[in-house]
């Protein structure tokens, strides 16, 4: 009976030890996987990368827990993140590099214009504005059209044609043809409104722009604005006519930066 005690306490301490093993064990997997999720919560891919080998190397053979079965995980989303980054970082600034180069291009148009104007003796009738929507070309009505009229004066034809020498581009820009008139109404049986008198006026002008057959239809428009844009007040003839104007806008290829 002794006997058979003692060797049942010896059995009972054998198996008191053996959970040790497991248990231990168990820690230690807890410890990684605290590891593993503290690791992922960081922004450092590479350290996060480094310290997986290390845990793989600790507690596997070749094949462990840390491995990643594809490489298209948290690591990867974050490295492809820092290459968007510096994706956009480059498409600024090539944004930057075009945007400079395009204002220096319409400045020198504006320059080509303005002294146009001066050898013509045109400050009276025609003026150039340089902005962040482009270059605005600011005709006076009584340049092109008689009053009340939307038909290109004949004097003004070839106004519009050497204008046109100044629109063609490579590649081509934008160009919108803007119609504007004073507050005095106007029905007659050609035109029904200010508005109506305005567009044709545009699209008049733009038809004789077209007549260089180095611009593309495709890039200009006609727009109408009526007595509803006016740049003076319409107080008295000399103001009224500053109103009634066509405006000729160069549109830009990139955003431009500059200062208003």
């Amino acid at each position: 009976m002794a006997r058979n005690r003692k060797r049942h306490r010896k059995e009972s301490e054998g198996m008191n030890e053996s959970w040790l093993l497991p248990y231990s064990d168990m820690l230690t997997l807890l410890l990684a996987l605290f590891i593993v999720l503290f690791a992922m919560s960081s922004l450092d891919a590479i350290k996060f990368r480094d310290l997986a080998r290390s845990l793989n190397s600790v507690f596997s053979s070749g094949s462990g827990i840390m491995e990643f079965p594809s490489p298209n995980e948290p690591i990867v989303a974050l490295s492809d993140n820092r290459t968007t980054e510096d994706e956009k970082a480059g498409h600024d600034e090539r944004s930057e590099t075009e945007s400079v180069a395009e204002l220096k291009d319409l400045i020198e148009l504006q320059t080509e214009i303005d002294a146009y104007i001066e050898e013509k003796k045109l400050t009276k009738s025609l003026e150039t504005k340089l902005s962040g929507e482009g270059l605005k070309i600011t005709i006076l009505d009584d340049a092109l059209f008689e009053s009340g009229s939307a038909e290109v004066k004949e004097g003004a034809h070839r106004l519009g044609v050497e204008i046109s020498n100044f629109l063609v581009s490579d590649p081509p820009r934008h160009v919108t043809i803007s119609g504007h008139t004073d507050n005095v109404p106007i029905h007659n049986a050609q035109y029904s409104s200010n508005w109506h008198l305005s567009v044709m006026r545009s699209i008049n002008f733009m038809e004789v722009l077209l007549e260089n057959k180095g611009l593309d239809p495709a890039y200009l428009s006609a727009k109408g604005f009526g007595e509803y844009q006016p740049i003076a007040s319409n107080d008295n003839p000399k103001e009224r006519a500053k109103n009634r104007r066509v405006e000729v806008l160069v549109a830009p290829n990139y955003e431009l930066h500059m200062e208003e």
